[in-house]
């Protein structure tokens, strides 16, 4: 016994296993540094030298795999999950993107999972709180949300050796019914009827580019007139229009009393366009003789707009603003969007709905898949996928199917006549 009691000099880095005055097994592995650049080591003890053996080695292969716990408190769920949002995600992601971050977080999965420690989350927590989401009226797409962003965050734990594992990439989220007649794009005669409508409002050219060319709202209401090019009709897409994000600018002095986006003194605090993030999106688009036609008149009537409105008008480069100059609001937009449907008489839809309508028009042309592309600024991995998503098969292009097959199979429709003919005479 003495024998085993006695400790022995090891080299750096190897695990210290001895027996203690109390009769137990201990072990002293070192873990690495801590901040402060001292040795950090951690202690284990078990009744026989067997399980401690095995303790070791297991935490010998966390450590040397980088995903052992880290020295320190552990974290909970709520204090990394809000540490992560703030400090790690936002400085890298656009805002949009931040934005569904911040809402997942702050919303459902602090309040749903924060209690747990972070190193003793399992996937049953978050299947968990899925289901507590659905039952409390979340849509499948909210708690697919949340599921992302706890992947996206406990990832980044698990990289920083916080965790051991990434319970969120374990766990299942909701399934996402696909309702097949949830998009249904706007037929040729709905279009028709849009445009009789559209000839007669203002900013008119703005919904033809969603219609025709399939431009997303932010792309749109972030053109400038230095990127259209009417003499070789074509535009350049380089920058996306951001939804505005205020703060108060009443001071604590004399609140108003309002949210901060109806406050006398609100501060604008996100810039009001981006750049594209992708190449693909940062693309140049063909403009159909019409189109140049209308965007040549919408200049023409920007700048009769402009003197009428002399130094109350707000100026901006921007092809399509508010009736004083500064660029359009995404939500009034969107209102322009439903006033116009309900004015023309066509069915309700999406804004995004236009974009499905332009990509679907395209393929009915017979647009060479390459040239959609370029048009909808869909990136080359993922193309296939987006082409399946956004064109739409219409009654008329299987009708057209239905015909080919019948000339390839049956013969030109007289030959078929003839056969019938002959049918009948026998």
């Amino acid at each position: 016994m003495a024998e085993e009691k006695k400790r022995t000099r090891r080299a750096n880095g190897e695990s210290a296993i001895y027996l203690g005055k109390d009769e137990r097994w201990h072990a002293r592995v070192p873990m690495g540094y801590k901040d402060d650049g001292t040795p950090y080591r951690r202690h284990l003890t078990r009744p026989t030298r067997k399980e401690l053996v095995d303790e070791v080695r297991r935490l010998e292969k966390q450590r040397d795999e980088g995903s052992a716990r880290q020295p320190g408190k552990p974290w909970t769920v709520a204090k990394w999950l809000e540490h992560w949002v703030q400090n790690i995600a936002k400085p890298v992601v656009s805002e949009n993107t931040y934005d569904g971050y911040e809402v997942a977080v702050r919303v459902h999965l602090v309040p749903g999972i924060g209690r747990h420690r972070i190193d003793r989350l399992e996937p049953e927590h978050l299947e968990s709180l899925y289901r507590r989401m659905q039952s409390a009226g979340s849509k499948a797409g909210t708690a697919h949300q949340a599921h992302r962003t706890a992947r996206t965050a406990l990832g980044e734990a698990v990289r920083r050796g916080h965790a051991a594992k990434n319970a969120a990439a374990l766990a299942k989220p909701p399934r996402m019914e696909e309702d097949e007649n949830e998009v249904e794009p706007y037929s040729v005669d709905e279009v028709q009827s849009l445009l009789l409508e559209v000839n007669k409002r203002r900013n008119s050219a703005r919904w033809m580019l969603a219609l025709a060319l399939g431009l997303r709202q932010g792309e749109t209401l972030g053109l400038r007139w230095s990127d259209v090019d009417l003499g070789n009709e074509y535009l350049k897409l380089r920058r996306n229009r951001l939804r505005p994000k205020y703060e108060h600018g009443c001071g604590e002095a004399a609140p108003c009393g309002r949210k901060a986006g109806y406050c006398p003194a609100r501060v604008q605090v996100r810039r009001e366009t981006k750049n594209t993030k992708s190449r693909a999106g940062r693309r140049a688009v063909p403009l159909p003789g019409p189109l140049v036609v209308m965007l040549r008149s919408h200049r023409e009537a920007q700048a009769r707009e402009r003197a009428a409105a002399g130094n109350l008008w707000s100026e901006s480069e921007y092809v399509f603003t508010k009736p004083l100059g500064g660029p359009l609001s995404p939500n009034t937009d969107y209102h322009d969007w439903k006033r116009l449907l309900e004015d023309a008489g066509v069915r309700d839809g999406r804004l995004h709905d236009a974009r499905h309508t332009a990509g679907t028009v395209l393929m009915l042309l017979g647009v060479p898949d390459r040239v959609i592309d370029q048009i909808m600024g869909w990136e080359p991995g993922g193309a296939a996928r987006m082409r399946a998503r956004y064109l739409h098969v219409t009654d008329p292009m299987l009708k057209e199917a239905a015909r080919k097959i019948e000339r390839a199979i049956w013969g030109a429709p007289e030959n078929l006549a003839v056969d019938k003919d002959q049918d009948n005479e026998a």
